[in-house]
């Protein structure tokens, strides 16, 4: 019976001191993905954006939207990257009409491997908070480029927020 009452006076105690050690109510709460530090830590990398026309970057997109279903497989892999540039499109956002026809057309041959990609990127922890950071929807993405280990460029017809 001594036992049984130590035990149980013990057991009382470590949840008392655990109760103690976790701190108020509100520190409980996990921190989510809306703080800075945590999407920092889950993106690892640095994110930088420009803003540009879409008639400047039209080769590199047309190649990045040939290159999608390389890039789909590519996206599925990584996990750590240097260096997320995300490229805003700002004559292709949809406040402005769409993309120009050169590209519209290159992304209706390639629709179902966009369609996928943008689904990978949602999946991908690290690429999705890089744009959702940017507050960039994934549906924007028209493409991505690996163009150097550890680096990636993600094209996005979208104006930058704010």
């Amino acid at each position: 019976m001594a036992i049984t009452l130590t035990t149980r006076w013990l057991q009382a105690m470590a949840a008392l001191a655990l109760l103690a050690a976790a701190g108020s109510p509100t520190e409980l709460n996990a921190q989510g993905l809306g703080s800075t530090e945590t999407v920092d830590r889950i993106i690892g990398s640095e994110v930088k954006q420009e803003e540009t026309r879409t008639s400047t970057e039209a080769g590199k997109v047309s190649i990045a939207i040939d290159r999608t279903r390389q890039n789909i497989g590519t996206v599925r892999k990584t996990s750590k990257l240097d260096k997320v540039d995300i490229v805003f499109l700002t004559d292709a956002a949809r406040s402005e009409g769409g993309p120009p026809p050169a590209i519209e057309t290159k992304i209706k041959q390639h629709q179902d491997d966009i369609a996928e990609l943008r689904k990978e990127i949602e999946a991908n922890a690290l690429l999705f908070n890089a744009i959702d950071s940017r507050r960039v929807a994934a549906e924007d993405v028209l493409a991505v480029e690996f163009d150097d280990p550890g680096k990636v460029v993600i094209y996005a017809a979208a104006k930058p927020s704010g």
